[in-house]
């Protein structure tokens, strides 16, 4: 059974940086298109990152040049650098694949605030 497991969050303040990790259990991302979402209070969940098997990455406009994302398939493990972060940037991220095909994580917090 697929688990993906997202960690690194936390409360930081705007300008700061911190890295979120995504640890999948149960199978192997290698073949997939891997990306990370996030979900605002009480908005809806959104695509802001994802990367694909040859390392082509691709990014939504409010993260583009603020966000990384990047991948160890020998450990599969997601990542994402988070920096010159925003009060706007405050959400549940998430990892999935590009279709999120597979079950969702409990997804780690990020809060951006003075």
């Amino acid at each position: 059974q697929v688990q993906l497991v997202e960690s690194g969050g936390g409360l930081v303040q705007p300008g700061g940086s911190l890295t979120l990790s995504c640890k999948l259990s149960g199978g192997s991302f290698s073949f997939y298109a891997m990306a990370w979402y996030r979900q605002p209070p009480g908005k809806e969940r959104e695509l802001i990152a994802h990367i694909i098997s040859d390392g082509s990455t691709n990014y939504a406009n409010s993260v583009k040049d603020r966000f990384t994302i990047s991948r160890d398939s020998a450990e599969n493990t997601l990542y994402l650098q988070l920096d010159s972060l925003r009060p706007e940037d405050t959400a549940v991220y998430y990892c999935n694949t590009l279709t999120a095909g597979w079950t969702w994580g409990q997804g780690t917090q990020v809060t951006v605030s003075s």
